[in-house]
């Protein structure tokens, strides 16, 4: 039996709190929503049940931020893309937000199983003043487990339509992909963490977030490969890969934090659901 859950997040921002309303279809749903920060920011946390994606599951989830509104989601653990049973498998993520809007998001990494057939596609877009913190790990297979990817195809969609486009087409049996020094090269975790601006960023403004980006890489563990970019006035973007997921995410996070504090004047504030 395959799932088409839904779910649909909308925030707003009353009386200098920020607030959700949710309407959900199938199991697909987010929990209590926090104040760890205080009213302004709501942190929620998205749960699917069922703990992962089989041929024919198909999960979309939609979020729009209102005007001045500020979200954080997470999730309590890793998105899996199980084993094909000759079907796709989905997952479709919209977010748009609103003039002066915030929103991270900050999902687990999602899992790609040896013999998945899965798409994941995630597409944003902001208005004017409207700024979002996102980030994309995926982990193909579980080396570690002794459950490498050897079959199958994961395809990875990010898209800001008119602004920006990465797609990839992760296919097992392409071994100059996966193992190649021009591909991942033997790594199997690969990430990216964006932030997009509504308004372009002044020409100094992203060069010193790019400076200061760089320095942390710098100090990251040797075995990730990493590099930030601005691809437009827009956007700043890390990209990184790693043998495994734990560096990956720990420099993802890193990066986070200090461009949460340098762009909002934020202290870093991790979800407690990440140190469950």
């Amino acid at each position: 039996m395959s799932w088409h859950a839904q779910l649909a997040l909308n925030y707003s921002l009353q009386a200098d709190k920020t607030s959700v309303h949710f309407t959900h279809d199938g199991p697909l749903r987010v929990l209590k929503s926090l104040y760890p920060e205080g009213p302004a920011i709501c942190h929620n946390v998205l749960v699917h049940p069922p703990g992962g994606l089989v041929g024919g599951d198909v999960l979309d989830i939609d979020v729009r931020v209102a005007e001045g509104a500020h979200a954080l989601l997470t999730t309590p653990g890793a998105t899996r893309f199980y084993k094909s049973n000759g079907q796709q498998a989905r997952q479709n993520t919209r977010l748009k937000l609103e003039a002066g809007a915030r929103l991270e998001w900050l999902p687990l990494e999602a899992i790609a199983y040896n013999a998945c057939d899965a798409v994941n596609r995630l597409e944003f877009d902001l208005a004017e003043g409207a700024q979002m913190m996102a980030w994309d790990v995926t982990a193909l297979g579980l080396p570690l487990a002794n459950q490498p990817y050897e079959a199958g195809v994961f395809e990875q969609h990010i898209e800001w339509p008119g602004r920006f486009l990465e797609r990839g087409v992760v296919d097992a049996r392409d071994r100059l992909l996966l193992d190649g020094d021009l591909g991942l090269a033997g790594r199997r975790c690969l990430a990216s963490l964006i932030y997009a601006s509504g308004s372009p960023m002044a020409r100094a403004q992203r060069e010193a977030l790019l400076e200061g980006a760089h320095g942390l890489l710098g100090e990251a563990a040797p075995t990730v490969l990493s590099g930030v970019t601005s691809p437009n006035e827009n956007m700043l973007v890390l990209r990184c890969a790693s043998a495994v997921v734990e560096p990956v995410m720990m420099l993802c996070k890193t990066l986070w934090m200090h461009w949460r504090k340098e762009l909002w004047g934020l202290q870093g504030s991790p979800p407690r659901i990440w140190s469950m």
